[in-house]
């Protein structure tokens, strides 16, 4: 192991994988679409892994992480690296070839459903969840990653292979369907270590000098049990008789109680997060058996766009190298989280682009740390542009100032119920979507062209038109209950939005990915915000011009709006979330003006914020609620707000959820529904609740009676004039073919409890 007389080394812990012009998606789609062999998509994606070693190594890091290449998911690689197929997909294997059996427990098939897609830790990023049950086998595949090391090597690159530890592997999986009762994924470490060892002994014998495991479970609360596990896993790998270097890494947050026992094992370094886990020198320094190791640190943010403060980075780096001198400046966590290289944004403001750092820019920001280091830095170094201070508007700041309590609330919701009843006149459980139908191909090609100079706007509004009118025409024929207008002139719910305020910048190419294929540009909130003007007004009330049936105004809240952007750090989100619901807030008045019966305020991503240990959750969600109540609490008693929620069982968001105070909740949970039943019956969730029964990511077409049996299983627990009928989430990403068969059936199901609760009432 290197020490700092020969240099500070510098890495990264990963690296995006869609390609810098998303060649991953186009290669993916194609070929999921029958439109090019498999041949052509393996070689985009040896292409790309070659391109990720290759740049790496010529940025001068010390080391270059491998296996970090996906196709879909890096979590559900994981799992079949160490054999561990669904018990339900075993009889697949003999019939697909094995890139095909993967993308089929990826994405299924009308009769397989496919692994639930979950979000990873606290990120953006989702990933498909392996099922375990007591008679999982283990059986290493490392034929792929030992394929990529060796081509590398003949490269005279060296990988450092990137594998999930043992432990989050389990913890990140769930129990699967056929499971007995009582079993934990945990129950099947011992049965996995092995497959570890057998690993480690491949790359030994192949000249890796070390594997990288993380346990980013280990970033949030973890019971005794669970450090217990941890505690036996690395003393027992750490014993095995033939392995490269052990690092484990704790990306997304502070390690806490599991640092220290991983300190005492005789694995040779830890990765810590600095960023969002931070520690004093002192602190590190008062951890028995640290000082032994080396130190992977994590100081340069994979999850934000803004430049790393060199002079406070170099100075808090200095001092963790005066208590743990083998020290390695690294980075926070993958580099996943964020696009490639700012300067494709040719047009983006220089103020703002001078204060980016995308993934390129952070290895070179790694670099530079480790050579400043070493070295000592230079004066130009030190000049690098790196706070964020824009212009404030003093209009915002007064709005804000001048917030009263009573601007949060909105009047009783029994109040509110029969008002609304009153007007909308909806029959018992409602049917409804949330939101985006698919969008042309035309109509993005429309959207691009507006975007170049090369369309009039009065013509790409009508086009939009068009499509908005085939939307609603097939609403009303399949007999939903409240329509939407389609989100067709939206290229992304965030994105759309942040493109028509101030105090937002967007991206050309700043794609990261979400899931699978599914790639967004996140926009960068750098300053105050501010609504120019309506945003949605025109759309929706053209929508609502088409029919008698109500059409629901389709909004983003502002916590999510504040979690998947890129976020200033010059003042508190709390302020930042506050901003943006005065945006909403008076976006919903304009749309009340224009008739607007019914308005959906999403807030998917309220979860996303919310602290990976106990300790911040409640002022947390404090004021994300007060956000949320901010920008609604404006709305008449008569107009109708929905929200849309990712599920959560933990009780302090069900808890939050009733605080929100929205007369219609829509609850992201096909594959969760006991657990949301379950709260909305022990927590009394009293208004609206549509816990979604359509799977909105998968491409299957469930059935009449599927459909009735979960819609009759939720009317256990939620009144049926409180219970809606609806998919979990938006419907951008299906096909027609596959929608409009599904929702007729939605649609029949709801029917079938009418008249059931007609004979009966």
């Amino acid at each position: 192991m290197s020490s700092s007389a020969a240099g500070y080394g510098s890495s990264v812990l990963g690296y995006p994988r869609i390609g810098p012009r998303r060649e991953l998606k186009r290669a993916l789609e194609a070929y999921w679409h029958g439109q090019c062999p498999q041949a052509e998509l393996v070689a985009v994606a040896r292409e790309l892994q070659e391109q990720t070693w290759s740049e790496l190594a010529a940025t001068g890091l010390t080391q270059v992480p491998g296996n970090t290449f996906s196709y879909y998911d890096h979590v559900l690689d994981n799992a079949l690296l160490f054999g561990a197929v669904p018990s339900r997909f075993v009889p697949l294997q003999g019939e697909l070839d094995e890139l095909d059996f993967y993308f089929t427990m990826a994405r299924g098939r009308p009769d397989f459903p496919p692994l639930e897609l979950v979000r990873y830790i606290d990120s953006n990023y989702h990933y498909r969840q392996p099922e375990l049950d007591e008679r999982t086998p283990f059986a290493l595949h490392a034929d792929a990653l030992m394929d990529e090391f060796e081509r590398a090597k003949a490269r005279g690159i060296e990988l450092r292979p990137v594998v999930l530890g043992p432990v989050s592997l389990l913890l990140l999986s769930k129990v699967g369907p056929d499971a007995a009762e009582g079993f934990s994924t945990l129950d099947l470490l011992d049965r996995l270590l092995p497959q570890y060892e057998e690993l480690f002994e491949l790359l030994a014998k192949a000249g890796a000098t070390c594997v990288q495991l993380d346990e980013p479970m280990f970033t949030q609360d973890r019971t005794a049990d669970e450090l217990v596990a941890l505690d036996r896993a690395y003393r027992t790998l750490s014993r095995a008789p033939l392995r490269p270097r052990i690092l484990v890494t704790g990306p997304y947050g502070n390690l806490g109680e599991a640092l220290p026992i991983l300190a005492a094992t005789q694995i040779e370094a830890i990765g810590l997060d600095l960023v969002y886990g931070r520690m004093s020198a002192d602190e590190l320094a008062r951890i028995p058996g640290l000082k032994r190791k080396r130190l992977y640190a994590g100081v340069v943010n994979g999850r934000n766009v803004w430049r790393a403060d060199n002079v406070v980075t170099l100075t808090y780096l200095s001092q963790l190298a005066d208590v743990i001198p083998d020290l390695v400046v690294s980075t926070s966590c993958s580099l996943m989280h964020v696009p490639y290289d700012v300067l494709a944004e040719w047009d983006l403001d220089g103020d703002v682009a001078d204060r980016l750092a995308f993934a390129k820019q952070k290895v070179g920001e790694v670099v530079s740390l480790a050579k400043a280091l070493t070295e000592g830095p230079s004066e130009r170094w030190r000049k690098k542009p790196t706070s964020v201070h824009f212009k404030q508007k003093h209009e915002v700041r007064a709005r804000l100032n001048a917030i009263r309590p009573a601007d949060r609330v909105r009047a009783p919701y029994e109040e509110r119920r029969a008002a609304q009843q009153a007007r909308l006149d909806l029959p018992l459980v409602p049917a409804t979507t949330l939101g985006s139908f698919p969008q042309s191909s035309e109509i993005r090609q429309a959207r691009y062209e507006l975007g170049e100079g090369r369309l009039d706007y009065p013509d790409y509004v009508k086009q939009v038109q068009e499509e908005i009118e085939r939307t609603i025409r097939l609403q009303e024929d399949i007999g939903l209950d409240v329509l939407v207008h389609g989100e067709h002139e939206r290229n992304d719910m965030i994105q759309y939005f942040a493109e028509l305020m101030d105090g937002f910048a967007s991206t050309r190419a700043g794609w990261v990915q979400a899931y699978g294929s599914r790639c967004v540009r996140p926009p960068i909130l750098y300053g105050d915000v501010k609504r120019r003007g309506p945003m949605t007004v025109d759309w929706i009330g053209y929508a609502q011009s088409l029919t008698d049936k109500p059409v629901k105004g389709m909004l983003t809240g502002p916590v999510t709006m504040v979690a998947r952007s890129f976020v200033r750090q010059d003042q508190p989100l709390h302020e930042t979330a506050d901003q943006l619901a005065l945006a909403v807030r008076d976006e919903i008045a304009d749309l009340e003006k224009a008739g607007i019966a019914i308005i959906q305020v999403d807030e998917p991503a309220i979860r996303e914020l919310l602290p990976l240990r106990a300790g911040g959750r409640l002022e947390y969600l404090g004021w994300a609620v007060e956000a949320f109540t901010l920008a609604t609490g404006g709305a008449k008693p008569d107009t109708q707000i929905h929200t849309h929620l990712s599920y959560t069982s933990r009780t302090e968001v069900v808890d939050a959820i009733e605080r929100l105070d929205c007369d219609v909740t829509a609850i992201v949970a096909t594959r969760s529904i006991d657990w949301v039943l379950d709260a909305i019956t022990e927590r009394k969730l009293t208004h609206g609740v549509g816990p979604g029964v359509y799977e909105s990511r998968s491409a299957r077409i469930p059935d009449i009676d599927e459909f009735d049996e979960l819609l009759t299983k939720a009317a256990e627990s939620v009144d049926l004039d409180r219970l809606w009928a609806n998919p979990d989430g938006g419907l951008k990403t299906r096909h027609y073919w596959q929608l409009e068969p599904s929702l007729r059936n939605l649609v029949a199901a709801a029917r079938r409890l009418r008249r059931r609760a007609a004979r009966t009432g």
